[in-house]
């Protein structure tokens, strides 16, 4: 496995330079919030789980038969005001214990639930489910950054100054228009298996949309909510997990979703990762998202005044003339291959012998080392605006990702203070912000019902969802600069779903002048805001 495959894995993760942080002790009552813990010896069933433990665990393993799994909650009360909205609504921070076909316990699950309470019917609410990606990143990125009631206050596009960090009400955030649950996989945040099992059988393509689409229904049913408006939100590999799980439980429950808000996309992983031998697919769908990043740092050697009738232009070439000459391969005569380089050089700005000696194949941490290497600065793999240092000129690939660093210390911080002080959960173990090993040993087959894929392309199964259900919409969001999942990707991966005629007007594209996580970008930020609740607006039947 090449250095640049094994950093774009783990990379897709956002923010993904914490991996850990150790928890404080038990926080004192804060005095404005009402606490309810609730354990699961406590809830009808809990004898149960314990018994189907026994069961399962081996002689010589009896010394875990009193570690059964419970799960646990801190329901605390809170009110919002913050851009002209103010509300009460319920906090709810704590785990779930999911079970296979056999109602065995499986999983320990955390998660943290938000709910409106001010407003009669629970039943007609909208109610979103919502995850990063990874795989191997908990829900704190969008959690924080754009979704929950509280969010934190980042620099952009440079680094965030040390702590103390600041956190604010969040008048961006989605509880107004909808109830709202993030969750965080096996082997993140506070999630792990339970009765015998291991967090690593759930690291893998399938394992890891069966728990997730096991989380979402017994969730629903534990709070009656079968009747409200449903919607799921993934980021980054948190889109090829909610494109599969959608068709999954459509599937297995026939259980349906209003709407799929796909983030910074990541369904067709052989499309967006260069460097696997013979995938000459992602070079292509770069260019228009390297145009775009040399456009915003003024590399180009003729600048134009602005972005959008330029890509249009890059569009164009990069899916003609340049895909031809991809496809020649090494029958690429010496002067299309000098001519195709001084074009992509107007278009990107690299050098042109860059780009020969590169075979005009150049990756995504290739581009983000060398565009300004002539500044001794490496720019951001998730967001091309940021740029930092660069520790040694002499290296092919970046070697850390400067958007990552600037604000994945912020975020850390911000969200452990809250969940333990605010919502009043977790004191006394681990939350993994980040877990590099999930990434490191993800098993990337998928089985679809048209085969086994060797690389997983859940776009399958959103296709599969968006012919099947003729209620489901789709709502993708793409940042200019996002160097990770390119837009220019994303537009690619979206036409060849293979959809027959028509069903492709259920798919709608926005696009912000930032980054993968675009929500950094506060003027993104908002029309992100505007984005959403319009989706909502128009996909919750009254």
């Amino acid at each position: 496995m090449s250095k640049s495959w094994s950093v774009g894995i783990i990379s897709l993760v956002s923010a993904c330079g914490v991996a850990f942080a150790q928890e404080r002790p038990h926080a004192e009552e804060a005095s404005h919030a009402v606490e309810q813990s609730a354990r699961a010896g406590e809830q009808p069933g809990a004898a149960l789980y314990g018994r189907l433990c026994r069961i399962d665990i081996r002689g010589e393993k009896k010394d875990q038969w009193m570690r059964l799994p419970n799960a646990e909650s801190s329901v605390t009360q809170h009110r919002l005001s913050a851009g002209g909205k103010s509300f009460d609504y319920t906090a709810t921070a704590g785990t779930l214990i999911i079970r296979d076909d056999e109602d065995k316990p499986i999983a320990s699950m955390g998660y943290i639930a938000y709910v409106r309470h001010d407003l009669k019917g629970s039943g007609a609410r909208p109610l979103t489910f919502a995850f990063n990606g990874g795989p191997g990143s908990s829900s704190l990125w969008l959690h924080m950054g754009v979704l929950g009631p509280k969010r934190v206050v980042v620099s952009d596009p440079g680094p965030t100054p040390a702590g103390p960090y600041r956190t604010v009400d969040n008048e961006f955030g989605v509880l107004d228009k909808s109830d709202l649950v993030m969750i965080d996989p096996v082997g993140t945040g506070v999630s792990h298996a339970v009765c015998d099992h291991k967090d690593d059988e759930f690291w893998a393509v399938d394992p890891d949309i069966d728990s997730v689409s096991r989380f979402i229904a017994q969730y629903v049913s534990d709070n009656n909510r079968w009747t409200s408006p449903k919607y799921l939100l993934g980021e980054s590999y948190g889109t090829t997990r909610g494109a599969a799980i959608v068709n999954y439980l459509r599937a297995r429950r026939s259980f349906a979703f209003n709407g799929l808000i796909l983030v910074s996309v990541a369904t067709d992983i052989e499309a967006i990762f260069a460097e696997l031998p013979g995938n000459d697919r992602p070079y292509a769908v770069y260019l228009p998202g390297y145009a775009a990043v040399a456009w915003y740092h003024h590399m180009l050697p003729s600048q134009p005044a602005a972005l959008e009738p330029f890509l249009t232009e890059v569009r164009a070439y990069a899916m003609g003339p340049f895909t031809a000459a991809l496809l020649k391969g090494d029958a690429l005569a010496d002067a299309d291959r000098e001519a195709v380089a001084q074009k992509v050089h107007e278009y990107t700005g690299l050098p042109v012998e860059y780009l020969k000696e590169a075979n005009l194949r150049v990756s995504e941490i290739a581009f983000a080392h060398e565009l300004l290497r002539a500044q001794r600065k490496t720019i951001g793999r998730l967001d091309g605006r940021f740029v930092g240092p660069t520790m040694d000129l002499l290296e092919k690939y970046t070697d850390y990702d400067p958007q990552s660093s600037a604000i994945s210390a912020a975020f850390a911080a911000a969200f452990l203070d809250y969940y333990h002080g605010d919502l009043k959960f977790g004191q006394g173990s681990t939350y993994r912000t980040t877990n590099s090993s999930i990434g490191e040993k993800w098993k990337w087959t998928h089985k679809t019902e048209h085969g086994e894929q060797p690389m997983v392309n859940s776009g399958v199964d959103l296709a599969e969802a968006l012919v099947k259900d003729a209620n489901l919409r789709v709502l993708v969001l793409n940042g200019y600069y996002d160097l990770a999942t390119p837009f220019s990707a994303t537009e690619y991966v979206m036409a060849h779903l293979g959809l027959p005629p028509g069903l492709g007007a259920r798919i709608e594209m926005k696009y912000y002048e930032a980054g993968h996580m675009m929500y950094v970008h506060p003027p993104s930020m908002a029309r992100m805001k505007r984005d959403l609740d319009a989706f909502i607006d128009s996909t919750a039947r009254p």
